[in-house]
């Protein structure tokens, strides 16, 4: 089975793009979902949180905005917070993996949005980055509820920086030119990846 590690900037079109993978017959797996069952009501993620944060978890789920608050007055916190999340979060994507392994998935892709960030390319047979020109992002960014200038600026400084990702990537995804021209570069991807004759770059 070939595994793909998808991932982009805040307003790149990375949802939209993994979606198009799934159409094309990759399973598709999410590490934002990943996350939203860990914190959901009988999720694995919500005991250990209860006892790290006490009052974070109301009614049996983890309440992302009283998580927020406790990470925002604990220094230390985003690193208590990894400890517990990060291997629930392997965990679920290890048993997505194996399942389809059984069942003769020819192709996974991995949608994470921090994939560089948190060492994840080093899980890939190959990375795809999905990206746009800066106007290009920076327009649909600016169009969303509540969004400004500022605040986009400080998600994009916690990101590795779009030029950096595409320096690192094996394909890219160029969603400013379309959908249409966009679904074509998937469709290229994975028959290229999927070509018996083709050399994962990135397996040991």
């Amino acid at each position: 089975m070939i595994i793909l590690g998808l991932t982009g900037s805040i307003g790149m079109g990375k949802s939209t793009t993994a979606q198009m993978f799934a159409d094309a017959g990759a399973l598709l797996w999410d590490a934002d979902a990943a996350v939203h069952r860990l914190y959901a009501r009988g999720g694995a993620a919500v005991g250990p949180l209860h006892e790290a944060f006490p009052g974070v978890v109301v009614d049996g789920t983890v309440d992302r905005v009283r998580l927020a608050e406790a990470l925002g007055r604990d220094e230390d916190a985003f690193r208590r917070l990894e400890a517990i999340v990060h291997p629930l979060v392997a965990q679920d994507r290890a048993l997505d993996l194996a399942a389809a392994r059984a069942e003769g998935v020819r192709l996974a892709v991995l949608d994470i949005p921090l994939l560089f960030e948190t060492g994840g390319d080093g899980l890939v047979d190959a990375v795809v980055v999905v990206t746009a020109d800066p106007e290009v992002q920076a327009a649909r960014v600016l169009a969303r509820p509540g969004m400004t200038r500022e605040r986009l600026d400080a998600i994009l400084a916690r990101q590795t920086p779009d030029a950096e990702k595409r320096r690192r990537a094996d394909f890219l995804v160029d969603t400013g030119r379309g959908l249409d021209a966009a679904r074509d570069q998937v469709r290229e991807i994975v028959g290229t990846v999927l070509d018996p004759t083709w050399m994962p770059p990135r397996r040991g």
